[in-house]
């Protein structure tokens, strides 16, 4: 015979149904949110590739997909312009990039993340302040700079001044932040010095933070346009984005699928780039914000 106690609470079934439909009801506005955002974010490169692979005869805005695919298009860009050259002094500028910010970032981070020593909470600030101020507003003044070194019209010019980042200082400070001080400790016990301390224990606990820095500066570099306009003349120094301001200006009246075609050329190296280091990526990105 049941009792009062074995009974269900008057109500309890209806307050679980009521709650798990609100569960279900914010999850799908979620996934709705997320879908959203992923088309906007990716619906124009989507549309910027279907543009690429049209055939001469259809209509660039006849539909959404096209009738008769082709990638001779892509062909036909690298016939139009120097498409190898451009791209080899882009890889070139980027290469010199990633090398000189994941040095002098890491450096200037594990200096700034050791105490110490006078002047460097100073430091730290004039760094951070930096970063209020807009690349235009200071370019005049750097080009100024590169003129009086000799550097214009040189991939050196193009390159000098994303030598490194102020950002990427402090994404490295905070990373050496976050290795626990009985790490080092014990290593300053074994032996180890100044620089057996950064190159053993500090850089392999930040491989996250430099595979941030690394796809940062790639994708600065690849993507620049204002600078290398401003240094540049020759057209056998452009970069990549040049050719494509050169190839868009004499084509966009007549063939808007060749410049679709050399905007995906263009993106395609920070794509792979991007899911060789993606699972450093995700662990830098998530391993704290900056400290200040």
């Amino acid at each position: 015979m049941s009792t009062p106690a074995d009974a269900p609470a008057k109500g309890a079934g209806p307050r679980r149904a009521t709650g798990h439909g609100r569960r279900r009801a914010a999850l799908a506005w979620r996934y709705a949110a997320l879908t959203s955002m992923l088309v906007v974010m990716l619906g124009p490169i989507v549309w910027q590739f279907l543009t690429s692979i049209r055939g001469r005869t259809e209509n660039v805005y006849d539909g959404v997909l096209p009738a008769h695919p082709t990638l001779d298009n892509y062909v036909r860009v690298a016939e139009s312009f120097p498409l190898l050259q451009y791209v080899g002094n882009t890889l070139t500028v980027a290469v010199l990039a990633v090398t000189s910010n994941l040095l002098f970032a890491a450096m200037g981070g594990y200096a700034l993340s050791r105490a110490g020593w006078r002047g460097r909470k100073t430091v730290f600030t004039v760094l951070v302040a930096t970063l209020m101020f807009p690349f235009e507003s200071v370019m005049i003044s750097m080009f100024l700079t590169v003129r009086e070194m000799g550097l214009v019209d040189t991939l050196i010019g193009v390159w000098l001044p994303g030598a490194v980042s102020v950002l990427n200082i402090m994404i490295m400070r905070a990373a050496f932040l976050a290795v626990p001080r009985e790490v080092e400790e014990a290593a300053v016990l074994d032996g180890a010095g100044e620089w057996t301390r950064f190159t053993r224990v500090f850089l392999p606990a930040a491989k996250g933070a430099l595979a941030v820095v690394c796809i940062t500066s790639f994708m600065g570099a690849w993507d620049d346009f204002l600078w290398p306009l401003l240094v540049l003349t020759d057209s056998d120094h452009y970069t990549l984005q040049l050719g494509l301001k050169s190839l868009a200006g004499a084509t966009t009246v007549n063939d808007q699928r060749l410049v679709a075609a050399g905007a995906m050329a263009a993106l395609v190296p920070m794509v792979l780039l991007f899911f060789a280091l993606q699972r450093f990526f995700f662990k830098g990105v998530g391993g704290g914000a900056v400290k200040l």
